[in-house]
């Protein structure tokens, strides 16, 4: 479903002791809409009015400093960790992720502004660490499907924004991912979550086809 603000909407349900009803609804926050506008943008649906409405929606969520906790009326209180004015790191990560997919808004002002962002909290890594999103040890193995804040996750998204590619933090990251390759250029998990070792990158014992894949395509890029 498509919310009235534009964003679509997915079916959650918040306990009280988080500030919502403990009952399912359909509702939005922007640690899940963009991955929704994500994908439909890549199944090319670019030109569907309901589309460019959430497009819209997001471009206009964004602030100077990258995209913040926002949720939906419907969630009342809830919102996730740290300070309401706070930028938070994956909201601002997957929201890059979709307008990437958009050429009009590839260059465009919050584009520019939610890059800096997370550029500037890895430039700040040892400073500051965003409240369950720090760019230390656990950030830098390399882990699959993209889906959490993790280096492979980060320079899939930064890469695809070519005027950032000669930005010394993106090339300082870069070059992290790229020496983590063997002889041959292969690269394998170092982080695995259970439910996904059945797949090849949910083993650390042998190279991954995928994560391979992913990581030569971040190095190709820039």
């Amino acid at each position: 479903m498509q919310s009235a603000e534009g964003a679509f909407e997915v079916l959650v349900n918040v306990s009280p002791a988080y500030g919502g009803t403990g009952k399912d609804s359909l509702a939005w926050s922007l640690c899940d809409a963009p991955s929704v506008l994500y994908a439909l943008l890549k199944f090319g649906l670019k030109e569907d009015p309901r589309v460019k409405a959430a497009v819209n929606h997001l471009v206009g969520s964004g602030s100077k400093d990258g995209w913040q906790c926002v949720v939906s009326p419907q969630l009342g209180k809830f919102r996730g960790p740290g300070r309401k004015s706070d930028t938070c790191p994956y909201a601002t990560l997957i929201s890059l992720k979709a307008l990437a997919q958009v050429p009009e808004y590839r260059d465009s002002a919050v584009c520019r502004s939610g890059t800096e962002a997370l550029l500037s909290l890895w430039a700040q890594r040892k400073e500051r660490r965003a409240y369950l999103f720090g760019m230390g040890t656990d950030f830098a193995k390399l882990k699959a499907p993209l889906i959490w804040y993790d280096i492979l996750h980060v320079l899939d998204v930064l890469t695809q924004f070519p005027w950032l590619h000669g930005d010394p933090r993106l090339q300082e990251m870069v070059h992290i991912l790229a020496n983590k390759a063997d002889e041959q250029g292969r690269f394998t998990a170092e982080s695995v979550w259970k439910a996904w070792s059945d797949w090849d990158f949910g083993q650390k014992k042998e190279p991954s086809p995928y994560i391979t894949q992913l990581a030569q395509r971040i190095l190709q890029r820039v």
